[in-house]
């Protein structure tokens, strides 16, 4: 795994960023005013950088927690692969997760119509879109399935081991 590969907190939230070419190391040094990363013995590799990883997060944590997200991806310009990293609720409510039908809507037996975000991946195949079943919704047709008779069933619940 590459260490300039992964999350890192910004003022308000997180960025992904991806220096996947030891080219980006340097273009990310120096937008983040950090010039000496890119001779440093322990940065100036993807050896160096993953043998010291946890001081080239902290210094990115660091650095990047001075501004927030939507600045650093202006600064960054396209020169570096960034993105923000999106909770639920922003991810939902995203034109552009919208507009490539990234939301998909199911109805919840206890909360009616929920919103959800699509798999990333797509098939020809349409897939049903459902909410997950209620805690212990499946378990009479499972123990039946399993052959487990009444007393079984009583076993495991005094154990603990299903509700």
């Amino acid at each position: 795994m590459l260490t300039q590969s992964q999350l890192y907190k910004t003022k308000d939230g997180w960025i992904f960023l991806m220096c996947n070419k030891e080219k980006f190391w340097g273009v990310l040094a120096e937008i983040l005013d950090r010039s000496s990363w890119i001779s440093d013995e322990r940065f100036n590799s993807f050896k160096a950088r993953l043998a010291n990883r946890d001081l080239v997060e902290r210094e990115l944590d660091a650095a990047l927690s001075t501004a927030t997200t939507a600045q650093w991806l202006e600064r960054l310009g396209g020169r570096v692969s960034a993105a923000s990293v999106y909770d639920i609720k922003q991810a939902l409510d995203n034109p552009f997760v919208a507009e490539r039908q990234g939301v998909t809507e199911a109805e919840h037996p206890r909360f009616g119509k929920v919103r959800n975000v699509a798999a990333p991946v797509r098939v020809d195949e349409t897939v049903p879109a459902r909410c997950a079943p209620e805690l212990e919704q499946d378990n009479a047709r499972l123990f039946a399935e399993l052959g487990y008779d009444a007393d079984r069933i009583a076993g495991l619940r005094e154990s603990g081991a299903v509700l």
